[in-house]
């Protein structure tokens, strides 16, 4: 299985449901979108850039869901219904390549929710390719708890901000869990955000943070090198001397 996705731009995305993680079949049982969280990525860097938006279903929320994301009926009453934000929504995903963990599950509410537009909508994957961090994560490590939760603990990742799934945060977390599993670095924060932020508010360690120390080349070295360059630049033009 091929890791490594060729896609330059990709919507690391979560959403969260009125109904229990049940499969794919909890769209035929009536459920719906409360919560979408997105954040980009452009050749495997965090761009800062993210769409995050609660939905009202206009229905009642599943108890059982609200003790897993902790959205209750309250807290969605007052934003706007999927229809209202699905063309916002499709221009943020259009033409990159989703990714998500167990993605059958979100982008089957996605079709659902496209489906009940009034003028309806496309299908996810006729706008977006679809990658699944859990088919890449059962690969990696098959026989192992794969879950969110266990992924950031095998690479080590802080998920303690996760008191309950938040689509949004979730979203973040998945990214870092993909980049490092797929062999990314996101550690380093390159970008002219303050110290320790990465922009749109995903922590980072910045490497002034990391005190490393900075090893100058001996004399000797420099010799050497330099030597180095001198049959190098025999065969050619040497790139290093410009």
């Amino acid at each position: 299985m091929n890791i490594i996705s060729n896609a330059s731009r990709q919507i690391i995305l979560d959403t969260e449901t009125t109904g229990m993680n049940q499969g794919s079949g909890a769209v035929y049982l009536g459920h719906r979108i409360i919560e979408i969280g997105c954040v980009e990525v452009v050749n495997r860097r965090l761009t800062g850039r993210y769409f995050h938006q609660y939905i009202n279903p206009g229905q009642a929320i599943d108890p059982e869901a609200i003790a897993v994301h902790g959205i209750t009926d309250e807290r969605v009453a007052n934003e706007p219904r999927f229809h209202q934000v699905a063309d916002k929504f499709i221009e943020f995903i259009h033409g990159a390549e989703i990714v998500a963990h167990n993605a059958s599950f979100d982008v089957s509410f996605m079709d659902h929710e496209f489906a009940l537009l009034p003028v309806k909508g496309p299908k996810t994957a006729e706008i977006c390719d679809i990658l699944d961090t859990l088919t890449i994560a059962k690969f990696l490590h098959p026989g192992q708890k794969n879950n969110l939760d266990a992924l950031c603990k095998r690479y080590g990742i802080d998920n303690s901000r996760r008191q309950y799934h938040g689509a949004l945060l979730d979203a973040e977390i998945l990214a870092d869990v993909y980049l490092i599993m797929t062999g990314g670095q996101t550690k380093f924060n390159l970008t002219n955000e303050e110290a320790g932020q990465e922009a749109g508010g995903i922590q980072r360690f910045a490497p002034h943070s990391l005190n490393l120390k900075v090893i100058s080349a001996s004399a000797d070295e420099i010799v050497q090198h330099e030597q180095r360059l001198d049959l190098v630049a025999k065969s050619g033009k040497c790139l290093w001397r410009g």
